[in-house]
């Protein structure tokens, strides 16, 4: 099946995948493993074709130009991966109800604000960030007298197109109960797809975060950060930077929610487990 797909193009050979593996490391901090070869190979093959090429070599050559930054964005929407599910992990949004939500409504009785901010950091097509935002209007009951927003960030530019815009098929909704269905989505003309209604689209901001970047265009504290089945794909030291950085978009109180496979008991120094990948700032830990 495989050399039936490839079979108009050069394969890929070992140093064209250091080569692009190396591009996309600097570009993303993404880290390609040996055994994602076949992976690159067959992700690339439509853009080889689309742009004209015989190889991966000649491929490269033109990506790492200077003056192809948009191509080098398209790389990267090629090599990333996006599995996502609403209410995937559903003690994560449990969690978010019963104790970080109800935590922010006690502040107000000590002169705090109702104000919440969430992260999902590694949105994909939106699932998760409008999973978010359906938890926090059923437990408030509304989002009236609330100062309330969802940071969705994510690399891919196709995917953040798609979760901002807000259409899903209609068995994507399969994991929401239908009167959550109801009262959030609205059914598009053909039947088949629903729309995210402007209640929920309204609480959620939808930006190009990278994380390999020095700087990140985010400007306050989270009292929750949903970074899920993300870290996976970096190597241990770039692990370890990302987790510093976003302990330090904590607020103190905050929780860090994790995938099902990211066990963190090598940065206790800096976050402490609460059970069922949700961590929560050491007192020691940076500040922001």
């Amino acid at each position: 099946m495989i050399e039936s797909v490839y079979s108009d193009l050069a394969p890929l050979t070992d140093r064209e995948f250091h080569d692009l593996g190396k591009l996309i490391l600097d570009e993303t901090g993404i880290c390609l493993k040996d055994s994602k070869r076949m992976l690159v190979q067959a992700r690339l093959a439509k853009r080889l074709r689309t742009l004209g090429f015989a190889s991966y070599g000649a491929y490269f050559e033109y990506v790492s130009q200077p003056a192809h930054g948009d191509e080098r964005g398209e790389l990267v929407n090629c090599i990333t991966t996006n599995k996502t599910d609403f209410f995937r992990e559903n003690h994560h949004f449990e969690f978010l109800a019963k104790q970080v939500i109800r935590q922010a409504e006690q502040r107000p009785a000590s002169g705090g604000l109702r104000r919440l901010r969430l992260w999902s950091a590694g949105c994909s097509t939106g699932e998760e960030p409008y999973s978010m935002a359906i938890t926090i209007l059923e437990t408030l009951g509304s989002s009236r007298g609330w100062d309330i927003k969802i940071l969705a960030s994510d690399i891919d530019t196709k995917v953040l197109a798609k979760a901002e815009q807000g259409i899903y098929e209609a068995e994507r909704l399969a994991g929401i109960p239908e009167a959550s269905v109801r009262k959030y989505f609205r059914p598009m003309e053909d039947g088949q797809r629903f729309a995210v209604r402007e209640n929920l689209k309204e609480l959620i901001r939808f930006r190009k975060i990278n994380f390999a970047d020095a700087a990140w265009p985010v400007r306050t504290r989270f009292d929750s950060i949903f970074c899920r089945n993300v870290i996976i794909y970096f190597d241990r030291p770039t692990q370890h930077r990302l987790l510093e950085r976003l302990a330090a978009y904590l607020e103190p109180s905050g929780y860090l929610m994790m995938g099902h496979s990211e066990n963190l008991y090598w940065v206790n120094d800096l976050l402490v487990s609460q059970g069922n990948t949700v961590y929560r700032l050491r007192e020691t830990g940076p500040a922001a």
